[in-house]
């Protein structure tokens, strides 16, 4: 309150106004005769003395000094604690944040069924929050919140069926252990491995891989907990068209507290990295496409450089040279090389002979070096170069477990867009993605965009989750999916500010230019609301296009009329529903 109160003050210290208030008071203390103009300025000056000290000594006598005072540092200001009952939560990449007094960790269904009647019936918000990860925030809220990280149990291991039920809380990666133990693991996994299981069906997550769907089709069955209904069962047997839309259901419809899977025997993979380029990509593509299990294209904006990614159970007949032809350090030289050079021109001589720089990976490396000039043209294209020669030198072979394949390391915090759009089937691909990335680079380029590499480009199979970006009732289609990305690598403010602005002109320039054309719809966890009416005007235009919006609110409306789990994004993706007036 303090330093509101100073800043008010300040404000109107510096106002236009001030000045000519002060002179109308030092005239007023002066004789009303004209006066020489020597004459003039010494009784100024003295009214401005008179008026400094006087100011002066009412300070020291508002504000006495501590006898110890000439012995203490100065410190700047330091803003008032939050008070203990206000939780912050914020997604991974720090792009989104929220403070709440509600924050629900219940551990059990008829606890989550308490806390939900309870909201319902007192209309209060408690969205579910699932781990935070999403970029885009989906599950934060700053009404209530409720996290089922108490929740996360194997409840029942079929071996012979290959199933798995457990507690919606439960993380991917704690869940992988646990089937580990019995052979078995899931059929894909996206990126990373802290997500708890309900979050990454209901927002539609995917892996890599031309024949394999997204993560929400391994659902057989799940137990919803809804805010007017309780806790409804639902299977592709029992109420199957709420199943399937609830699925990916976006915590609108009800809170995700158990699920079953479908699993598969665990195996290991075979990874094959190597570099390609545009043309031989598309001599090859319809076949790499059919042949491989997974697979996935890391392009470099600036180069003719495409990373190729290959992941495949081992052959019986063919043992690949596990050994790379580099090894790691002579990989990472020219990365070091560029990072040492560019300190000497940002910062100091000092500071390039830096030893923990051979410490650093890869990723730490790139956030490193964008983190000196993020947004110069010419600094990234260097810096992606560099990448595209780390990647010639990372060419190779690797063998272990799925799970630990198919990760892959992100880098730091980081805005990102991912669209999904159809190409084709396998047995006829229609060529579009590849023609989407040709447009994209070459709009990269046209635009002058700072664009960090990689655009990664993955594939999978249709779901049949209609809220599902890649949803679709031809069982042949296949998807695309790209995400352009822009890191966050400091953390000082108008920086991280000036890299946003940047990131939201190359994301608006490439859905100008390509969305429409190729049907192209990002994913739930990475749409961001537009500020501008007209463009979310036509943001929910588009969805309302693509997804069964009618559909969606009608079972909102039904398991939870008064909005319990919903949020401000929510509502701004699907109006029309009867407005609730909720209590603070």
């Amino acid at each position: 309150m303090r330093h509101l109160l100073l800043s008010r003050l300040l404000r109107r210290a510096s106002s236009p106004s001030q000045p000519h208030h002060n002179l109308q008071l030092i005239r007023a203390l002066s004789s009303s005769s004209p006066l020489p103009a020597s004459d003039t300025d010494l009784r100024k000056y003295a009214g401005y003395a008179l008026l400094v000290l006087g100011c002066g000594a009412a300070t020291y006598y508002s504000f006495p000094f501590p006898p110890d005072a000439l012995h203490k540092k100065a410190v700047p200001f330091k803003y008032a604690p939050l008070p203990d009952d206000l939780h912050t939560v914020s997604n991974w990449s720090g792009t989104h944040e929220v403070h709440t007094r509600v924050l629900l960790q219940p551990d059990s269904i008829p606890a989550l069924e308490d806390a939900l009647a309870t909201a319902h019936r007192e209309r209060r918000r408690l969205r579910p929050l699932g781990s935070g990860l999403s970029p885009n925030g989906l599950g934060l809220s700053r009404a209530g919140m409720v996290n089922l990280a108490l929740m996360d149990k194997v409840l029942d291991v079929d071996v012979k069926k290959k199933t798995v039920t457990v507690q919606a809380g439960i993380r991917v990666a704690e869940l992988v252990d646990a089937l580990s133990k019995h052979g078995l693991t899931l059929q894909n996994f996206a990126s990373i491995r802290e997500q708890q299981v309900g979050g990454i069906i209901q927002v539609g997550a995917h892996g890599t891989g031309a024949r394999l769907p997204p993560i929400d089709e391994q659902v057989i069955s799940m137990k919803l907990v809804t805010p007017a209904k309780g806790t409804i069962e639902l299977s592709r047997e029992k109420n199957p068209d709420l199943f399937y839309l609830a699925r990916c259901g976006l915590g609108g419809l009800g809170v995700v507290a158990e699920v079953t899977l479908q699993c598969v025997e665990r195996h290991q993979l075979v990874e094959h990295t190597f570099v390609s380029n545009a043309d031989e990509i598309k001599k090859n593509h319809q076949n790499w496409l059919s042949e491989n299990k997974h697979i996935k294209y890391l392009w470099i904006p600036y180069t003719d450089t495409v990373v190729i990614v290959q992941c495949n159970p081992p052959s019986r007949w063919k043992t690949p040279k596990l050994a790379s032809k580099y090894g790691k350090d002579e990989a990472l030289q020219h990365v070091r090389d560029l990072y040492r050079e560019s300190l000497k021109k940002y910062r100091t001589e000092a500071d390039s002979k830096d030893p923990a720089i051979d410490q650093l990976s890869f990723t730490e490396l790139r956030d490193q070096l964008l983190a000196l000039d993020p947004l110069d043209k010419d600094h990234v294209i260097r810096i992606n170069k560099a990448e595209a020669e780390y990647w010639k030198k990372s060419e190779g072979y690797r063998m272990c477990w799925s799970d630990e394949i198919l990760g892959f390391d992100c880098g730091g915090q980081q805005w990102v867009s991912e669209t999904c759009f159809p190409t084709g089937t396998l047995a006829k691909p229609n060529m579009k993605d590849l023609y989407y990335m040709e447009e994209l680079l070459q709009l990269i380029e046209k635009e002058d965009i700072p664009a960090p590499a990689p655009i990664e480009q993955r594939w999978t199979a249709r779901s049949r989750s209609p809220m599902s970006p890649a949803s679709s009732s031809e069982e042949d289609d296949i998807f695309s999916w790209v995400g352009i990305i822009m890191y966050l690598p400091t953390s000082d403010p108008r920086q991280r500010k000036d890299i946003t602005e940047e990131f939201f002109n190359y994301r608006s320039l490439t859905q100008t230019s390509l969305w429409d054309d190729y049907s192209a719809y990002e994913h739930w966890a990475k749409i961001e609301v537009p500020k501008d009416k007209d463009e979310l005007a036509q943001l929910q235009a588009r969805l309302r296009k693509r997804f069964p919006v009618d559909a969606y609110n009608k079972a909102r409306m039904e398991l939870d009329p008064n909005k319990v789990l919903s949020s401000a994004k929510l509502e701004k993706f699907f109006p029309g529903m009867q407005t609730v007036q909720h209590a603070r």
